[in-house]
């Protein structure tokens, strides 16, 4: 059975949010009302509290798998946060695309043709969702903070990663980010924006400060541990470029972060982490048994249910009993067109009844499926609440594939303490799996091959969009996907898409936010 650190709840710390008292430090008299100094009165108590804090990022509220939401004012289900983030990840790019049923205001097909709004729903709701997870985060930390206890030290170190994790998808998806901390006490205020650059440095300097308070690598399943942190780290350093443009700031001027990469992923490689020998393996239900898992949101159908991100894949794909027309690009396809043995490419295909070219996005038939998450075990069985359409299938945040391939990018990108060899042994090591059919090797290899290769070995895990921008493909004509700007044949779009706007909702509730240009 898988430990699952967030099937604990505790909805009086969301109540604390709304205290707002003259005096922080006076304890009401009425022994019902809760406060920090009442929920925290045990280990036990901020254990639950921390498991809160593990759910924002996968479960939407109080009761699964709905109800009492922690966002009001959204659909419930796009409120969470495996979700969006992989709605605005994938369904933008050439990997997906959704005839969503009562698609009635776009959200959905605003994304997969590139046309979004700061009005769309979708990035509304991840908004709000970073926003009040950030909050919540907050006054956990509060609660926790200068305690000399080791258990809370460490629950305190996760906590300030889950708020890095959180900010890092902010800066990635909306730039410059409204900004939060344990310093703004609860109360009503608007928070202000921060410059993309200032953000990046604080994410970077949590991470750093927590690293040793942290848990060994893989001490227990599903919750940060520094190689998650380092991982976090690599993805920073590895993107920075991006997050750090037009103007490098001077406190980053001539350092190369791509030596940053390398020495962050070394500490993940020491870790005891490896290869699952089967592919598949990561994606199903017992896929926290995979030894490669270094940062996942658990899912368990029985104890946690949520309408998430892998649930999302699983129940609305199409070709293979979905519920609803959820499938790929045939730009995508075309990755696996050189090795048609490639295993990776697990697609609902013309036997299925789908075909590979999409002349309409609103058939379900147009377009290749895709099974690569299923909620099946290793021994073929289903999970025993498989009935209840909920699912045990993990999200795999962080996995060492990913680590291989960031290797390999940031030596070619010009890291100086990395390998080439070592480089390309990962990348075979990747495409030789121990009980798979080979492959094949590479001799060589280019940044060119190594998007491509990303793609094959990553597609459906939330990181496309990242990707192609960090390649200079996402924006522009430098790439073009089928339906790309919302015609059949995809045209370029403008580089204003790169973030996402700051939502109409907020801006209309803070005047202190500015919309990010071009919207």
């Amino acid at each position: 059975m898988k430990i699952k650190i967030y099937q604990l709840f505790i909805t009086s710390l969301v109540l604390v949010m709304a205290s707002c008292i003259g005096d922080l430090d006076v304890i009401p008299k009425d022994p019902n009302l809760v406060t920090s100094k009442t929920v925290y009165n045990s280990p036990a108590a901020y254990k639950q509290g921390l498991a809160k804090l593990y759910a924002l990022f996968i479960l939407t509220g109080q009761q699964g798998p709905a109800g009492q939401p922690d966002v009001s004012g959204v659909d419930e289900g796009f409120s969470c946060f495996t979700r969006s983030m992989w709605n605005m990840e994938e369904l933008t790019t050439d990997e997906a695309i959704w005839s969503y049923p009562n698609d009635a205001e776009g959200t959905i097909s605003n994304l997969y043709f590139n046309s979004w709004l700061p009005s769309d729903g979708i990035p509304t709701a991840l908004f709000g969702r970073l926003m009040a997870s950030m909050a919540i985060i907050n006054e956990y930390i509060r609660a926790v903070n200068n305690s000399n206890d080791p258990d809370l030290v460490r629950y305190h170190a996760e906590a300030r990663f889950l708020r890095a994790l959180g900010y890092y998808y902010g800066i990635n998806l909306y730039g410059n980010m409204p900004f939060v901390t344990e310093a703004d006490l609860p109360g009503a205020f608007l928070p202000k924006q921060k410059p993309r650059a200032e953000v990046f440095q604080y994410i970077e300097e949590e991470l750093l400060a927590i690293y040793p308070d942290l848990g060994n690598p893989r001490f227990e399943y599903g919750r940060a541990d520094k190689a998650a942190a380092s991982m976090l780290l690599a993805k920073l350093y590895l993107n920075a470029e991006v997050f750090l443009a037009p103007t490098i700031p001077p406190q980053y001027a001539g350092r190369n972060f791509y030596n940053d990469v390398i020495t962050e992923l070394n500490k993940v490689f020491e870790g005891g982490y490896t290869l699952a020998p089967k592919y598949l393996n990561n994606f199903l239900a017992d896929n926290n048994t995979s030894p490669e898992m270094i940062f996942t949101f658990n899912n368990d159908g029985a104890n946690s249910q949520a309408y998430d991100g892998v649930w999302t894949m699983i129940r609305g794909n199409s070709g293979n009993g979905g519920w609803g027309g959820l499938r790929t690009r045939s730009a995508f396809v075309d990755l696996f067109d050189s090795n048609p043995s490639d295993h990776r490419g697990i697609f609902a295909k013309e036997d299925k009844g789908q075909e590979r070219g999409i002349t309409d996005p609103n058939n379900s038939t147009h377009g290749y499926g895709i099974f690569k998450f299923r909620n099946v075990r290793k021994d073929g069985s289903t999970p025993p609440n498989d009935g209840t359409g909920f699912i045990d299938t993990d999200f795999p945040l962080f996995r060492l594939a990913d680590a291989y391939l960031m290797y390999a990018e940031a030596v070619l990108r010009g890291a100086t303490n990395g390998s080439t060899a070592t480089a390309v042994n990962y990348i075979n090591a990747l495409r030789n799996r121990a009980e798979d059919t080979p492959i094949g090797d590479v001799v060589t290899i280019d940044l060119d091959f190594i998007l491509d290769e990303r793609g094959r070995e990553l597609y459906w895990e939330g990181h496309r969009r990242t990707d192609l921008i960090r390649f200079g493909k996402f924006t522009g004509s430098a790439y073009i996907w089928d339906w790309k700007g919302g015609t059949p044949e995809g045209r370029s779009i403008p580089d204003h898409m790169k973030i996402f706007p700051i939502p109409a909702a907020d801006l209309a509730t803070n005047p202190t936010l500015v919309q990010n240009p071009g919207y």
